[in-house]
């Protein structure tokens, strides 16, 4: 380990941020992979999906109530016509 560490050093600083930035992308990579490894397995078991289900509960009754107020308040007010005939349409100052 010293040997690489003694070598990086008398590298040029550009090269050290080279073989950083590369480093880096490869770790960030296997840890991607090993995420989407693991998440594979929780994801497809049954105990995970009724837990995921029962968690979804409120949020749905959170959507019918939000969907059932907009079916509300669109009933009541139906279509938006202008009934104000005192709009003035000319653009044109009057001074």
């Amino acid at each position: 380990m010293k040997k690489i560490i003694h070598k990086l050093r008398n590298r040029s600083e550009e090269e050290r941020r080279h073989i950083l930035h590369i480093a880096t992308f490869i770790l960030g990579i296997f840890m991607v992979i090993l995420w989407t490894f693991s998440l594979g397995r929780s994801v497809t078991s049954t105990e995970t999906k009724k837990k995921v289900q029962q968690d979804l509960k409120p949020f749905s009754v959170l959507k019918d109530d939000i969907v059932g107020g907009y079916q509300n308040i669109k009933g009541t007010t139906g279509s938006f016509t202008n009934t104000n005939s005192d709009t003035n349409t000319d653009n044109t100052n009057t001074e």
